[in-house]
């Protein structure tokens, strides 16, 4: 694909000694494979699908796959590293997304609205909200002052409130991963990508590794109401993750993941260029609360892969000063972490990124042409 680099260029940096898993796309179809020691190995027979590799660990470092390879001269396509699993997400986790979430429902989705509203916010509310912890007495303290400001929103209350923002983001099967086209609705007119860490977590609830993810956002659908954030969020290639997971090990723990830095850049067809970065460690919720408030009361017999919210909303003008930034057609976005590698994405319209065909029908029936079910 023009503009996205090779397999290698999407790798971590340590990444022939790291332990890593995935999906490739072979000839018989999807098929998991274990990354040990730079060596990518075909793990089909030992576990068909990913979410049931990952039920098998730690037991499945050690198991024996077939060797398909040093991973760098790896000729097969990457697939979304997740197949079963339910992709959960988490919203306005950090202080900046939160005032920015408050924008685009106070400009009504409307971008040129949005500078003005950006400015009177910061300064009311850009200190404080960074200052308190969620569900704290000094958070209620501050809900009651927005309030009487007149400037409280239902976003500040998950931003700071006890309970966290959790949606499902996307249906089963339905993730794309490196190298994929990502859709961004057709009518949509206001939007970005999304950098962030997202977190695998096995059926018991144990977060096992993490991978990089793109959270596309609508922030025209869902300013006009947060009611859209359905359709805003879950649309035919809207959901990136990859390139690997990595598992956690002696070398790379859950700490890797609160003190990460991610990167964005967003290279435009036109020149246009955008840098970001979004420090982990300025989260307002560690990421293990933010698991266990998406298990809850609720059970995911395949696991789950858990976004964590992204510190980073881009404001830089693109076309007409005052209006930020939108996508366009043709948008290089590459999301980075030295331990994770870089995910890389060519922006489409949903309508043309290739269509969701290979379901959970067509992967049962997959897997039992080739033998795999037991």
């Amino acid at each position: 694909m023009p503009g996205v680099s090779t397999l290698l260029d999407c790798l971590p940096a340590d990444w022939r000694s790291g332990l890593f898993l995935g999906r490739v796309e072979t000839a018989d179809g999807p098929t998991p494979i274990l990354v040990k020691g730079g060596i990518a190995y075909d793990m089909s027979r030992v576990a068909p699908t990913v979410a049931q590799l990952v039920e098998m660990l730690p037991a499945a470092r050690t198991a024996n796959g077939v060797a398909l390879g040093a991973l760098d001269r790896l000729d097969l396509p990457l697939l979304s590293p997740v197949d079963l699993q339910c992709v959960k997400a988490c919203g306005v986790t950090f202080a900046f997304s939160a005032i920015e979430r408050v924008i685009e429902e106070q400009a009504r989705g409307e971008a040129g609205a949005a500078a003005e509203i950006r400015a009177r916010l910061e300064e009311r509310v850009g200190g404080s909200i960074r200052a308190v912890v969620p569900g704290s007495a000094e958070a209620a303290a501050l809900k009651q002052a927005l309030i009487e400001d007149g400037l409280w929103s239902q976003y500040l209350e998950v931003a700071i409130g006890p309970d966290a923002e959790v949606f499902t983001k996307a249906p089963v099967l339905s993730t794309v991963g490196a190298g994929a086209e990502i859709g961004i609705r057709s009518d949509s007119n206001w939007n970005n990508p999304e950098p962030e860490i997202v977190l695998i977590v096995d059926a018991g609830g144990r977060t096992v590794g993490a991978t990089l993810g793109n959270d596309v956002n609508l922030r025209d659908l869902e300013g006009r109401s947060a009611l859209l954030l359905g359709k805003a969020k879950d649309n035919n290639a809207s959901c990136s993750l990859g390139p690997l997971v990595r598992l956690f090990d002696n070398d790379f723990t859950i700490d890797d993941v609160r003190n990460a830095v991610v990167e964005l850049t967003i290279d435009g067809p036109e020149g246009y260029r955008l840098e970001g970065t979004s420090s982990m460690n300025q989260i307002s919720r560690d990421p293990l609360e933010l698991v266990r408030q998406t298990l809850s009361e609720h059970q995911y017999p395949d696991g789950l892969a858990l976004f964590l919210g992204t510190l980073f909303a881009p404001v830089q003008d693109r076309d007409e000063p005052g209006r930020g930034f939108t996508h366009k057609v043709g948008d290089i976005v590459a999301i980075s972490t030295p331990r994770l590698g870089r995910l890389m994405n060519r922006v489409v319209t949903s309508k043309q990124a290739a269509p969701w065909k290979f379901g959970l029908a067509a992967l049962m029936a997959n897997l039992a042409k080739r033998g795999l079910l037991a």
